[in-house]
């Protein structure tokens, strides 16, 4: 019974806390403003953030394993600019998402090789590639280009409809899919074991005869992907390409994989929780929408907040596990002396 609170307590505590905060704010919204309660409203939060809970998914990856990478929005915006260039060019629109995966394949694989073969600190690496996709994308143009690209305004469009006058859009489908898919190679994978172990202890993973070098660069070519898809999805969200498209945003899907309880010293997590997270930065920015007369920058501030609260929650976790560890390591150490002396 004592194991089965101290599994709750402290592997389950902080996914529970980040449903639990989506509920409140959804029932604050609710209570608060009028039309808050609605299927739709709900939905909505998928719809505009369908790219971002892709991205956030992707980084989720790479923070188990205790990296980080600072250079998906640069890549979903590259992807943006060059997809809009090439639709406006008259390519084929299956070819150019063809050619937009591969971008962000390719963009991920080389920032991992370094990485691994170099010993490079990520935050560098994906740093430096954060300014070289950001570069790329003004080298293609610095002013907006509008799509008007048959299939991708069909997509865009499309509406899935649901109860009543509620609908989702084809990004959410995507979104949704590619975290189940996420899930199940987390949960039931080899690559998915390998990530977990990797970011527990890279020492620990080597002596188990992990594919430590392989992992490392399958990670970030796996957030290269999902940048890249991301990046098609909110090509089709925007229909347009900027090379100013998500300045930031990929402080936004840490931010995302913090509050779904994505420990940022790896080798934790629930690849559901940056989606659930994506959810409640989504609840804050609706709230005051419906608000009216605050800035938008209150949801930074919001953000801010629940990120310093996340944080510290995941501090308290580790410091209760190590707590724990060493306990049992006192305790083995004891038998052992008493195992000398007889």
């Amino acid at each position: 019974m004592k194991s089965l609170r101290f599994r709750i307590s402290s592997n389950n505590i902080i996914i529970l806390a980040t449903l639990l905060l989506l509920v409140m704010l959804y029932g604050t919204g609710s209570a608060m403003y009028n039309g808050f309660f609605s299927l739709q409203v709900f939905l909505n939060l998928f719809i505009d953030n369908a790219y971002l809970i892709i991205v956030a998914t992707g980084m989720a990856f790479v923070i188990i394993t205790g990296g980080i990478d600072l250079s998906v929005a640069s890549v979903v915006a590259l992807v943006s600019m060059m997809s809009a260039t090439l639709l406006n060019q008259g390519m084929n629109a299956y070819l150019v998402m063809a050619i937009s995966l591969l971008i962000g394949i390719t963009f991920g694989a080389g920032q991992g090789y370094l990485i691994n073969k170099f010993g490079l600190h990520p935050w560098i690496v994906t740093l430096a590639g954060m300014f070289l996709g950001r570069g790329i994308a003004y080298l293609i143009g610095t002013e907006s280009i509008v799509i008007s690209n048959a299939i991708y305004t069909q997509i865009s469009s499309y509406k899935i409809r649901l109860s009543g006058d509620s609908f989702i859009s084809i990004s959410v489908v995507i979104a949704l899919l590619f975290v189940l898919t996420a899930i199940f190679v987390g949960r039931y994978s080899g690559f998915g074991r390998a990530v977990y172990a990797l970011g527990g202890s890279e020492r620990s993973a080597v002596l188990m005869g992990l594919p430590v070098a392989g992992t490392t660069i399958a990670v970030y070519t796996l957030s290269g992907f999902c940048s890249a898809l991301g990046g098609i999805v909110f090509t089709f969200y925007m229909l347009s390409g900027n090379s100013l498209h998500l300045m930031g945003m990929e402080m936004d899907a840490i931010a995302a994989c913090v509050i779904g309880g994505i420990l940022l010293t790896g080798g934790f997590g629930y690849l559901v929780g940056p989606m659930l997270g994506v959810l409640c930065t989504g609840m804050i920015q609706t709230m005051i929408i419906f608000q009216g007369t605050l800035s938008s920058w209150w949801t930074k501030i919001a953000v801010g907040f629940l990120l310093f609260l996340f944080m510290a929650l995941q501090r308290l976790i580790v410091m209760k596990k190590e707590k724990a560890a060493g306990g049992k390591i006192k305790i083995v150490r004891k038998i052992a002396r008493n195992d000398v002396k007889m």
